[in-house]
């Protein structure tokens, strides 16, 4: 089972997990009604900035994987390594991701996208799989809460309400989406 202080992040995960399910519907807007694309999109951009970068990476990059490398250092050259340079990749695809969608490249953009949010799915799934059960592992429940409390300090640093309003607009944008089919 699932530690709770853990949990903070797998339900993290399943919120930006919707908000890839509405970038691949976003797609059929570019030729019906490219100025609602680059609306929607933008609003999607704002969300992985925001939810997915400052408020879910953050914990990890600070909290967690800080924590597992003091454990066991092999993880910092390794998984964790990697987890880090995805970090920073998945930051210059939204930059790039934004750059085209200034120019009104959208058909770009959209390949951008879908590069992007397939590597997220790609990550997700191995920090799902391995890195969180690793971590379950190598912390005693004592140390997991420590971690846990961490997690809902930033949350409340950054604001949870405005986390909430993050998760709120990628259900927002789902909803619209569904309608328009």
């Amino acid at each position: 089972m699932t530690n709770p202080f853990m949990k903070i992040l797998y339900d993290e995960h399943e919120v930006i997990v919707n908000a890839i399910d509405v970038a691949k519907q976003l797609k059929y807007l570019i030729n019906r009604d490219p100025d609602l694309y680059d609306i929607k999109l933008r609003k999607l951009i704002q969300f992985f900035r925001n939810y997915a970068d400052k408020y879910h990476h953050y914990k990890e990059e600070v909290i967690l994987f800080p924590e597992m490398n003091k454990r066991n250092e092999m993880l910092e050259e390794g998984i964790i390594k990697e987890m880090f340079e995805n970090h920073e990749d998945f930051r210059e695809m939204i930059k790039s991701i934004e750059q085209s969608l200034n120019a009104h490249d959208y058909i770009k953009a959209h390949d951008q996208l879908e590069k992007y949010t397939e590597e997220l799915l790609n990550h997700i799934a191995v920090e799902n799989e391995e890195v969180f059960q690793m971590a379950e592992s190598i912390f005693d429940l004592a140390e997991l809460e420590k971690i846990g409390h961490r997690f809902l300090d930033w949350d409340r640093e950054l604001g949870d309400a405005r986390k909430e309003e993050w998760k709120e607009l990628a259900d927002e944008l789902r909803r619209d989406l569904t309608m328009m089919d």
